[in-house]
C-alpha cells in the first residue's frame, strides 16, 4: 500500500542586489573615518569638556569674584650659605645648597629656576597656575622673605587653559590635545560628507557654523 506525500515547494532564492559602483571603497573609508573619529573623541573627551568650561569662565572672568589668599614667611639664611653667594648680577640659578635650604624651609621647588641677582638682593619668582610665589634674599643681612599667593581653582584651570606658567610638559599636552581635536573635527567633517545625502540639513548647518561667527566678528568686534 502506498501513500502519496505532498512535496513542499522549493524556496525561491531572492536575487542578490548588484553592488553599487565604488561601494567597497566607500565602506572602507567610512570604517576608517569612524575609527579616527571615535579614537580622537576618546582622547580629547575630558580635555575638551574642561577647555569648553574654562572658555566660559575666562569669558566671564570679570564677573567671577576671587579672594586671593596671601601667605608670607621669613627666615634667615645660614651664615655659611650667605657667604657662599657669588658676587654677580644678572639672571642665574641659586647655588644648589641655597636652593636645597630654601626648598626645605618653605616647601617650594626652586632648583633650576633663574633668579634675578643684584648688588642688594637675590629675587626668585615662582609663578604657577592659579597662583604666584617668590622669595627674596637680602645679601647684607641674610633675611629671606617668601610670599605665596593662591587665587583659587577657577584661576588654576583658567591658567591651564592658557598654558600660563605651566611648564614644558603641559605645553606638549596642549599640542597633542589640539591635534586630537583637529582630527576629531576633520573626521566628523568626513562623516558629514559621506552621510549628507540622507540629511538635507547638513550643509546649511555647516555653512551657518562658518558664517555666523564671521558675521559677528565683522559687525561687533572692532
Amino acid at each position: 500500500m502506498t501513500t502519496d506525500t505532498a512535496t513542499a515547494p522549493a524556496a525561491v532564492a531572492k536575487p542578490k542586489r548588484a553592488a553599487k559602483p565604488g561601494g567597497a571603497a566607500r565602506g572602507f573609508w567610512v570604517r576608517q573615518i569612524v575609527s579616527w573619529h571615535w579614537i580622537s573623541a576618546a582622547i580629547s573627551l575630558f580635555g575638551m569638556i574642561v577647555f569648553a568650561i574654562t572658555g566660559i569662565t575666562l569669558n566671564h572672568a570679570g564677573d567671577i569674584a576671587a579672594a586671593p589668599v596671601v601667605q608670607e614667611h621669613t627666615a634667615t639664611l645660614p651664615a655659611n650659605l650667605l657667604s657662599s653667594l657669588p658676587h654677580e648680577e644678572g639672571r642665574h640659578a641659586l647655588p644648589p645648597a641655597v636652593a636645597a635650604w630654601a626648598d626645605r624651609e618653605f616647601s617650594i621647588r626652586s632648583a633650576g629656576r633663574e633668579a634675578e641677582w643684584s648688588a642688594d638682593e637675590v629675587y626668585l619668582a615662582m609663578a604657577r597656575p592659579g597662583g604666584d610665589a617668590w622669595i627674596s634674599i637680602d645679601r647684607a643681612t641674610g633675611e629671606v622673605v617668601h610670599e605665596d599667593t593662591w587665587r583659587g581653582w577657577i584661576a588654576y584651570f583658567n591658567d591651564l587653559h592658557k598654558g600660563r606658567n605651566t611648564g614644558i610638559t603641559w605645553a606638549w599636552f596642549i599640542d597633542i590635545f589640539a591635534v586630537a581635536c583637529v582630527i576629531f573635527c576633520l573626521s566628523g567633517f568626513g562623516l558629514l560628507w559621506l552621510k549628507s545625502a540622507a540629511r538635507p540639513a547638513t550643509w546649511p548647518l555647516v555653512t551657518a557654523g562658518l558664517i555666523v561667527p564671521l558675521i559677528l566678528a565683522l559687525l561687533f568686534i572692532h
